[in-house]
């Protein structure tokens, strides 16, 4: 409460989309779980971004890198805003001066979905996404999987280069229409199995594509909330909602895309596994955890017809050396924190995957895949 007894007025910037709003009602929630409903007041304000906008092409066509981020990255630094919630495989690496990452949640699935159409499935009996790309349909080439995802798009067909696929954007409600409509050429969708949950879908799932095999996004499962870099009463504010595990898989993940210098133009996927000292329990602590981080990254043509992997892990709680960065934005915690060099040390060993991992990819002749997908845009525009 303000000097007067009354609410303090939070605003919390939103995109319009039913997906945004679940989400930025979830955290206010998680906010209200902890302050209570008597000190607080929350007033969504909402906006279409570009990303929304521009609904006919592929996002990766579209050529931004704050596709849905920087209109409301606009009035945060005019102060219109308090803070904002995004997806976090939607944050750009780098944010404008003055932004930070001030909270990240913790991360629901961060997997892929397949998600057949109703009449397909009844008539097919196809129950997971190697089937149908064995099944005589894919051979007669007459079945086609929506997504505008070049990430998904790149894996299958790398998997089975004769795999159509075709665009199709807009939110789930109208993506499940045009997939279920009888005269539609959808056979199936590939989405984030996050937002799929969130939306109340989950019946809809045919396969979650949870194997080693497969890749999904950097940051996808996590919400990540926006704020200005300086506004210490809002980071303090978020810290009990903070998910140091999540943070830790973040920042290791888009370290790594940063390093590579990719975004949703360029196929990257992630995969991000813990290995556990003794009984430990990352979910019941706040800060600081005794555990080995391993990071998958993996590196597609845009055709699929090349793929570069590779594997590395760290020790969080090694000494590292000091180096300067920003850890892709994400605020570290105050340094009042008890156990706050050891958590920096943390921040430091995870950034420090996500750069041996891209050491070993461009080693590995993830530089000329890159240099190509580059060239081809360029022949394009």
């Amino acid at each position: 409460m303000d000097a007067k007894g009354e609410k303090k007025l939070l605003k919390v910037g939103s995109r319009k989309s039913k997906l945004a709003l679940i989400q930025t009602n979830h955290v206010i929630e998680r906010l209200k779980d902890y302050y209570g409903d008597d000190k607080y007041e929350f007033e969504i304000i909402t906006m279409n971004t570009t990303g929304d906008n521009i609904l006919n092409t592929p996002l990766a066509e579209i050529g931004s890198k704050a596709l849905f981020t920087k209109e409301l990255e606009e009035a945060l630094l005019n102060n219109e805003i308090d803070f904002i919630v995004h997806s976090m495989k939607d944050m750009p690496t780098t944010l404008p001066r003055g932004c930070c990452i001030g909270a990240v949640l913790k991360r629901e699935d961060p997997n892929d979905v397949l998600i057949l159409k109703k009449s397909f499935n009844v008539e097919h009996q196809i129950t997971s996404l190697t089937d149908l790309l064995k099944s005589s349909n894919n051979k007669n080439g007459s079945f086609t999987i929506g997504t505008s995802s070049y990430r998904r798009i790149a894996q299958l067909k790398y998997y089975n280069p004769g795999v159509q696929c075709i665009n199709i954007r807009g939110n789930l409600t109208t993506r499940f229409q045009k997939l279920d409509d009888p005269d539609s050429n959808y056979t199936a969708l590939m989405l984030a199995a996050a937002g799929v949950q969130r939306s109340g879908y989950e019946d809809r799932i045919t396969e979650t594509l949870d194997s080693d095999d497969w890749f999904y996004a950097v940051g996808q499962g996590a919400l990540a909330i926006e704020c200005r870099e300086e506004d210490r009463f809002i980071l303090d504010l978020l810290t009990p909602i903070f998910h140091f595990k999540t943070c830790l898989e973040c920042i290791s993940e888009r370290s790594l895309m940063k390093l590579l210098e990719g975004g949703c133009s360029v196929p990257i996927g992630v995969r991000c596994k813990w290995e556990f000292d003794g009984d430990e329990n990352p979910n019941d602590k706040h800060y600081s955890i005794r555990a080995k981080l391993w990071l998958s990254g993996a590196v597609f043509s845009l055709d699929g017809t090349k793929k570069v992997e590779h594997t590395d892990f760290v020790d969080l709680n090694e000494d590292v050396e000091e180096s300067e960065t920003n850890f892709t934005n994400i605020s570290l915690p105050s340094r009042t924190l008890p156990c706050f060099e050891k958590v920096k040390r943390q921040y430091r060993n995870s950034y420090k995957l996500g750069y041996m991992l891209s050491k070993s990819l461009r080693e590995k002749g993830a530089v000329d895949i890159l240099n190509e997908i580059k060239q081809s845009k360029q022949k394009v525009l």
